[in-house]
């Protein structure tokens, strides 16, 4: 298991969608987004090479791999490396993915 560690930018994500999901006036939608993301992020901290390279790769970051929020559109966006995982975003699929996650539009806090 390698622990995830959130940058700010996918920390704001995290409370932007949550914020957005709970502005859309179904009891329980935002705690239900909220439980998902972080059964989501679970996953990949316990088998982390199982998410796509492919939108990494789209958006010119080498190495950047994501995994889908289930029942959500949105994915998180992170960087393994020896011993834990850089988590980079947290996008809609409806985003321009590939735009927000060059390198040089990538937050470098870590």
């Amino acid at each position: 298991m390698k622990p995830a560690t959130l940058r700010p930018a996918a920390e704001q994500d995290v409370l932007d969608l949550t914020h957005w999901y709970a502005e859309q006036g179904e009891p329980g939608l935002a705690e239900r987004f909220f439980d998902e993301a972080r059964a989501a992020l679970r996953e990949v901290e316990g088998m982390p090479g199982m998410g796509s390279l492919r939108l990494g790769e789209l958006a010119g970051f080498p190495g950047l791999r994501s995994w889908a929020v289930r029942h959500f559109p949105v994915r998180w966006f992170y960087v393994e490396d020896a011993e834990s995982l850089d988590v980079v975003r947290l996008l809609g699929e409806r985003q321009n993915v590939a735009a927000l996650l060059r390198p040089d539009q990538a937050d470098p806090a870590t």
